[in-house]
């Protein structure tokens, strides 16, 4: 056990969980044996806190780093702001140079809202709607954060739970009046969203433009079609999706506007920052809220959200990353293919994951993280791709999975995959609704 684990241990004592995301616990990856601790990140690598150099093949940030880890510019960027000062009782000038960045990359918006994680920046855009639209329903399709008014769609129809729609996000601790606020719909399901609709309560539209799979580019137009006639304001979550597929968000490749759009992970590679914006009818609404806070001031979110863009523009980053992405999804086919295996290969090209079929599915995730760390990789079944994974890095992780491909396939041929184990299987996250 090393000193990452050894601190891990120490770290569930003292912090409920471990640590701040479900995505980065040990347990979801290997159990008792996942590093858990980086002591330094540069490019596509990072430092266990043993001092041992791994290539990260997994979620790279959670995809907050489409740019690798440590990209020189951004990083200077910050350090420069470090030097001159990151907050005063005065306002950053950087967050205006951000905000007109972003609009212009999306000429239907045309103001913005900055926060620093992508929970509060949709409960920011989701107070904002609510206020434009004058009702409090809300329809959502996917995954949008952990804050009550999304959670409040898991209270269903009893108090046991029993109408349960977001399957492995438990809302204990949501006020069980927010009960029927929050209505989710599948993906290209646009029966179930009129019947929502029809019901009059619904204000606002909140949902990922795609996830596991590419929406039908009909129903998008539907939808919006929909919240048009229907005084509905529509938010596409592009936390996740966007900046990997196109310069900006991914409904720009479907030439469907929302009317309010939120940012987050990629746009600061790394750094703290996240955005949300708007036509102006619907985001000078906020002036008749309250939202405020401290933080969402400070200098360095804005300075590595401009630079990131910089980065990104000058690089075409988002074309690298997919291109990356679609080869990596293709070299796990024809692999399993080679070996016999039956796999499912899910999710946006530069967000790409494969799944095995049967029982075993979650132990065979297991074994290739155990397999892959032992040869230097930290890795599963999902790669979230960056710029640093270049073609000889991509090279060595398949020529380092191919023969963990063989034992899974000697597996499904009778050989017992729990004898290959040196410790517990990994767990099983949320489910999300798509």
């Amino acid at each position: 056990m090393g000193s990452g684990q050894e601190l891990w241990k120490k770290a569930k004592r003292l912090i409920p969980g471990g640590n701040m995301l479900l995505s980065k616990r040990p347990e979801m990856f290997l159990p008792e044996q996942w590093p858990a601790y980086f002591s330094k990140a540069k490019g596509a690598r990072v430092w266990d806190l043993d001092g041992r150099e791994l290539i990260d093949m997994t979620i790279m940030g959670v995809g907050a780093n489409t740019l690798g880890y440590g990209d020189d510019e951004v990083d200077a960027a910050v350090i420069a702001t470090v030097g001159r000062g990151n907050m005063s009782s005065l306002n950053a000038p950087e967050e205006v140079a951000l905000a007109e960045r972003l609009v212009e990359l999306h000429p239907w918006a045309d103001m913005a809202r900055f926060a620093r994680t992508g929970g509060e920046a949709n409960a920011v855009a989701i107070r904002i709607a609510r206020a434009a639209s004058g009702r409090d329903g809300v329809a959502i399709c996917g995954y949008h954060g952990w804050h009550d008014w999304y959670l409040a769609s898991n209270l269903g129809e009893s108090d046991e739970l029993a109408g349960h729609l977001l399957p492995g996000l438990d809302p204990t601790g949501v006020p069980k009046n927010l009960r029927g606020t929050v209505h989710p719909f599948s993906f290209n399901d646009l029966a179930a969203l009129k019947a929502l609709i029809a019901t009059g309560k619904i204000g606002v539209i909140m949902m990922e433009v795609a996830r596991t799979f590419d929406p039908d580019p009909a129903f998008l137009r539907s939808v919006r079609e929909l919240a048009t006639a229907n005084g509905i304001v529509l938010i596409f979550d592009e936390c996740t999706s966007g900046f990997r597929q196109s310069f900006g968000g991914l409904h720009k490749l479907y030439g469907v506007d929302p009317d309010m759009a939120v940012f987050g992970k990629a746009l600061g590679n790394g750094y703290a920052v996240t955005a949300v914006i708007g036509r102006r009818d619907v985001m000078e609404a906020a002036q008749n809220s309250f939202i405020s806070s401290t933080f969402w001031t400070e200098r360095i979110g804005s300075v590595a959200g401009v630079a990131t863009l910089d980065v990104m523009e000058k690089t075409r980053s988002w074309e690298v990353i997919t291109a990356i992405g679609r080869d990596i999804t293709r070299r796990w086919q024809e692999l399993a293919t080679r070996h016999g295996l039956s796999i499912t290969t899910s999710g946006l090209p530069a967000l790409t994951g494969f799944a095995f079929k049967g029982p075993n599915a979650a132990a065979y995730k297991t074994l290739i993280s155990q397999e892959m760390l032992d040869k230097g990789y930290l890795a599963a079944t999902s790669v979230y791709t960056a710029v640093s994974h270049t073609p000889d890095i991509v090279d060595g992780y398949f020529d380092a999975l191919d023969p963990v491909f063989a034992k899974i396939a000697e597996c499904e041929a009778g050989r017992d995959v729990g004898q290959l184990l040196r410790g517990p299987i990994c767990h099983a996250g949320f489910k999300r609704l798509n």
